[in-house]
């Protein structure tokens, strides 16, 4: 088992996933760069967050069309598992690979703190360690991570149960004051239908480590880990 770390100029989470995946969890896994043309033989590919090409234009849509994502692309459309954090969620989005788009945040400010998030589907490769309706702590940190997509959209994820993480309150409900950016129905991850794509806003590698005093991230990663166990 191999896991692949996408890094474009800008990713500032690169190393916090590298350091998760073989530091904490004891997995090979390898840097694969922007310019790279080869997944290196990876079972799994996570594209980290941060500000890649500076987020001109909107963001990830530069990356979009890296090398690297060509290949990703493909791994991804048979079947490969792919995980975007923040910025790799809005990659993955202006790839096609996930539905809906990532705006600016509603009250157009940089969110940086802890937010509570229920897990909806826990059924999918990056969530089975996870219990239904768990709520989960992790930080989240963006500018543009107000998640929209039209109603028919909306209604795919729903019929398809594509809609994984919603933010909610320590109680679990799901409300006005707990949305830290606008998104529509507090939605905070999405994946496809086929159930191998994820993206979230939240940031799961920076609370997998009990140095940190919050490990709620490692189930997230765990989850990938064991589908080739």
């Amino acid at each position: 088992m191999k896991f692949g770390v996408v890094v474009f100029p800008g990713s500032n989470c690169d190393y916090d996933a590298y350091f998760i995946m073989k530091k904490i969890l004891g997995v090979e896994t390898t840097f694969l760069f922007h310019k790279d043309t080869s997944l290196k033989d990876c079972n799994a590919v996570i594209l980290p967050g941060g500000f890649s090409y500076g987020d001109y234009l909107r963001t990830g849509s530069i990356a979009r069309f890296s090398p690297i994502m060509n290949e990703v692309i493909k791994f991804a459309n048979n079947g490969g598992l792919v995980l975007g954090i923040c910025n790799g969620f809005q990659i993955l989005c202006e790839s096609n690979l996930l539905p809906g788009v990532l705006m600016k945040n509603e009250n157009l400010r940089f969110r940086c703190f802890d937010v509570n998030l229920k897990v909806l589907n826990n059924q999918t490769p990056f969530t089975k360690e996870c219990g239904p309706g768990e709520i989960l702590t992790i930080p989240i940190a963006h500018g543009e991570g107000n998640y929209f997509a039209n109603k028919e959209t909306i209604k795919e994820l729903e019929d398809n149960d594509q809609i994984v993480f919603k933010y909610c309150n320590e109680y679990g409900e799901i409300t006005n004051d707990s949305n830290p950016n606008g998104s529509v129905m507090n939605i905070a991850g999405v994946c496809n239908q086929r159930k191998n794509v994820f993206g979230l806003m939240p940031h799961p590698e920076r609370c997998s480590d009990r140095t940190l005093g919050n490990t709620d991230g490692l189930k997230i990663f765990k989850s990938i880990i064991n589908n080739f166990n």
